[in-house]
């Protein structure tokens, strides 16, 4: 296997503004198929990462190409793009700070928001992408299985994704404080917009489907209601609304309040509770309906409040990340030695079984013709044992000096004692 050099060409919410990323995620839907393509006999491995925050290109370059002008040639080729738009927004980076870089994504560390969860499941998902299409070969196989199992103990092992860091989850989190399990109770979304689709992406994610919709548009508020069980109603039909409703998220988009203390009072009777969690600006609820016996109104000031300390809680679990990563990178160098005798070891399996199996065809012909299939099947599975309980110690000592740093004399010294040509294999 020749040496191979790391590299990853990419845009991020730290570089570029949605606009473009949009532009170029849709121009990656293909994912990592090209890689196999003659025209870039150079490229030996890739995993293609796109998210609504960032489109980076992972791949394994043969040593002494240009893998800057490489990725970009393939990104030109196989999804056509104007790179000049584009240009001034990548960033490349090489080596062992690709290894950092990808950890640090997977454990949320490099997300617009602190700690995001949904990271570590899409940087799995392109990595499973890039082994169903045979573009990760062992090189990445190794970096991605590393940089998720590092994620994976970020989230298990501290507080970086613990709490909710957005709008829409510290609403729901806080609904559930008051009113209990979600689950039993009748949601009611108040709009139709950006604020309000996040938070009825929020309520899916955690199950939660008894949800109606109100807007102005029913026609708009019907593109959201997938999956959900609740109607869709116009804000007309509000105060019946609010009659049904143990939990209202209003995010709609209106110069004065939609929801008002006489509205609201009218609509409830007995001693049922309402949460009401008002995250549009300016807002949807008058606020004199705090006021009112058996009613919890939150507004985004008091949301806020919780975000930051959720965020809080996030940014001093970044120590605790930082060292998971490092313990990580340290396995990692280890696995890596290890492979640069992987292509050795196969060679040198790869000798052995000629060897076995011309010896075994000769010893089968000076036996005779006459042999029953029993004995043949005994007969080669002696000699797979020998040649296996053989290579098993040197094998085992092998990939020991590789992490030692030995593996190069090593290497030299056994394909010389075994006559084993350096491209073998």
């Amino acid at each position: 296997m020749p040496t191979t050099q790391l590299a990853c060409l990419g845009l991020s919410h730290h570089t570029a503004p949605v606009a473009l990323r949009e532009r170029l995620s849709c121009a990656l839907t293909s994912g990592p198929a090209g890689v196999m393509d003659d025209r870039f006999p150079g490229l030996e491995e890739l995993v293609v990462l796109s998210t609504c925050n960032r489109i980076e290109i992972y791949a394994a370059v043969a040593e002494g190409l240009d893998a800057e002008t490489l990725l970009v040639d393939f990104l030109l080729t196989n999804h056509p793009v104007d790179i000049s738009a584009f240009r001034p927004y990548l960033y490349f980076i090489a080596g062992d700070e690709v290894i950092r870089h990808l950890m640090a994504v997977a454990a949320g560390l490099d997300s617009r928001v602190l700690g995001e969860p949904q990271i570590l499941g899409q940087v799995t998902e392109a990595y499973m992408q890039a082994v169903e299409a045979r573009a990760a070969g062992p090189l990445l196989d190794l970096l991605f299985r590393s940089a998720i199992r590092a994620g994976k103990r970020a989230r298990r092992e501290t507080a970086i994704s613990s709490n909710p860091a957005s709008i829409s989850s510290v609403a729901i989190a806080l609904a559930q404080e008051i009113a209990g399990d979600l689950r039993r109770r009748r949601i009611l979304v108040v709009g139709a917009g950006t604020m309000a689709e996040l938070a009825l992406d929020a309520l899916r994610k955690r199950g939660l489907t008894r949800v109606a919709i109100a807007n102005r548009s029913r026609r708009h508020a019907e593109l959201l209601i997938a999956g959900l069980d609740g109607p869709v109603i116009g804000l007309d039909e509000l105060p019946v609304a609010l009659s049904q409703a143990d939990v209202v998220i209003s995010a709609a988009t209106a110069p004065a309040p939609l929801i008002t203390a006489p509205m609201v009072e009218a609509a409830r009777s007995g001693d049922g509770r309402l949460v009401l969690v008002d995250i549009a600006v300016p807002r949807n609820v008058e606020p004199a309906v705090r006021d009112l016996p058996g009613v919890h109104l939150f507004n985004v000031d008091d949301l806020r409040e919780g975000l930051d300390t959720a965020l809080e809680a996030r940014r001093h679990a970044v120590p605790q990340v930082e060292a998971i990563i490092e313990e990580e990178l340290e396995l990692l160098d280890l696995e890596l030695r290890r492979l640069t005798v992987r292509p050795l070891i196969a060679d040198l399996r790869k000798r052995a079984e000629a060897i076995r199996r011309q010896e075994l065809n000769r010893a089968l012909r000076f036996l005779g013709d006459d042999l029953d299939p029993e004995t043949v099947k005994h007969v080669e599975y002696l000699s797979r044992s020998l040649v296996n309980k053989l290579l098993h110690e040197p094998t085992l000592r092998l990939r020991e000096k590789a992490t030692n740093g030995e593996a190069a004399l090593y290497e030299t010294t056994v394909r010389d004692l075994f006559a084993l040509d350096s491209t073998e294999g």
